[in-house]
């Protein structure tokens, strides 16, 4: 095919990682690769489509732009929707949904817009093939997004079908998982490279069912984080069996043995059996090394210091605002029934007192980064932050803090030539 226009959308604060992510992945530079807002855009091949499916961590979907115009009514939007050949998509024997977002639209009802894309789909159809495609709202053949801003209409093609979070493994999960695409813009966040000349052992030891391990962990053995599911191009007219099979073959060439120890510890022995039975299923269970542990208790998981990266519970608040990585309540919970009924207040401000206690005595000279919505939690910490990066958990603003642990210091010492980042 021709090149197409790509818009690969991201959550909040991860445009620049994906950029580098898609850069890496296709050698894009210039005006055919540029970070927007909520996504980034390139000029790139089909087969580049298909590939950014398979790698991408980052991405939420991988969008073919079909048609962008001014609009100021309905009315445009179906002619919009009409000109577009989707004959060269699909056929009339598929079905296919409409999705609407927008960003400050004049138009009243999303759905009237909606409905007019979709009678625009159809009347072409049954002008062009004497026969319209049926529309299927739960598990369509092909997913048509339509995106409105205040004055610009654009219709995409969407070639991923199923968010591509959904990586294929996760079936044992805690009550409000941390998404994948999440848990890889974290990793990206700290700079961790397991491939690097000398790398670093990374710790997760509040690793819930096992999301940050496992990427990480696929990372390390270059597992292409879309081997395990199926994808809409699939179904689409352009695709070919044989290319598709080439991709896919380079990918699972590339497989390797992870060369960094990845740990993680628990304080539920549940969750610790649910990560294992993922890690399992994403082809990573020897490349992880996990056990059952209290963070305030768990020591080292070995002699170099490395990288810790967590997505912390955070007392009821978090737990009920749905944001933390696993059930806050539960994991709190056990901690009580340990005998230390103190560990946090309601908000969690003991248990983290204490956690930053323990890493001062126990984990000098480990980065530490964690994700929480709570931007005084340094203050509560008494820990010096040296980096915070914003990202978006969902609709939850939150903060990945790094601090660079010191033994015996009250306040962590800023790394060397640190940039600042943005509050």
């Amino acid at each position: 095919m021709n090149t197409l226009q790509l818009f690969l959308p991201c959550a909040a604060g991860v445009e620049g990682f994906l950029a580098d992510e898609v850069h890496g992945l296709t050698g894009l530079t210039g005006q055919d690769l540029l970070v927007g807002r909520g996504g980034v855009l390139l000029r790139g091949s089909w087969r580049d489509a298909l590939r950014l499916n398979l790698h991408s961590r980052l991405a939420q979907r991988v969008l073919v732009q079909l048609a962008e115009r001014p609009y100021r009514s309905e009315d445009d939007i179906y002619a919009l929707a009409g000109d577009v050949a989707w004959e060269a998509w699909f056929t009339p024997r598929q079905s296919f949904k409409v999705e609407v977002t927008a960003q400050h639209s004049p138009l009243k009802s999303l759905n009237f817009a909606a409905l007019r894309v979709k009678d625009a789909v159809a009347d072409r159809f049954r002008t062009k093939a004497g026969a319209r495609p049926d529309v299927e709202t739960r598990w369509p053949d092909v997913r048509i997004h339509l995106h409105l801003t205040h004055e610009l209409a654009t219709v995409y093609i969407d070639t991923s079908g199923e968010p591509l979070f959904k990586r294929g493994w996760r079936e044992d999960k805690g009550d409000a998982p941390l998404k994948e695409t999440l848990a890889a813009a974290m990793i990206a966040a700290t700079g961790w490279d397991p491939h690097g000349a000398d790398p670093l052992p990374l710790y997760d030891p509040c690793c819930g069912s096992g999301t940050v391990l496992i990427e990480a962990a696929q990372m390390a053995c270059r597992i292409a984080p879309g081997s395990r599911r199926r994808f809409a191009f699939e179904k689409l007219l352009p695709y070919q069996a044989h290319v598709w099979a080439a991709i896919k073959e380079e990918a699972a060439d590339a497989v390797t043995t992870a060369r960094v120890p990845i740990f993680g510890s628990d304080v539920s022995h549940r969750m610790v059996d649910f990560a294992q039975r993922n890690a399992e299923r994403a082809g990573v269970a020897a490349a992880v090394q996990l056990r059952g542990g209290d963070a305030l208790q768990r020591m080292p998981p070995c002699d170099r210091a490395g990288v810790m990266l967590l997505n912390p519970p955070y007392g009821e608040r978090i737990a009920a605002a749905g944001t933390a990585g696993r059930d806050a309540r539960e994991r709190m919970g056990q901690v009580q029934r340990a005998g230390r009924e103190t560990a946090q207040t309601e908000d969690g401000v003991d248990f983290f007192a204490q956690l930053a206690a323990h890493w001062k005595k126990n984990y000098a000279g480990w980065q530490a980064w964690m994700l929480t919505p709570d931007l005084k939690l340094p203050g509560k910490m008494r820990l010096k932050e040296s980096r915070r990066v914003p990202l978006w958990n969902g609709p939850i603003e939150c903060r990945l803090f790094r601090f660079d642990l010191v033994a015996g210091s009250a306040r962590a010492r800023p790394h060397p030539g640190t940039p600042p980042d943005a509050p």
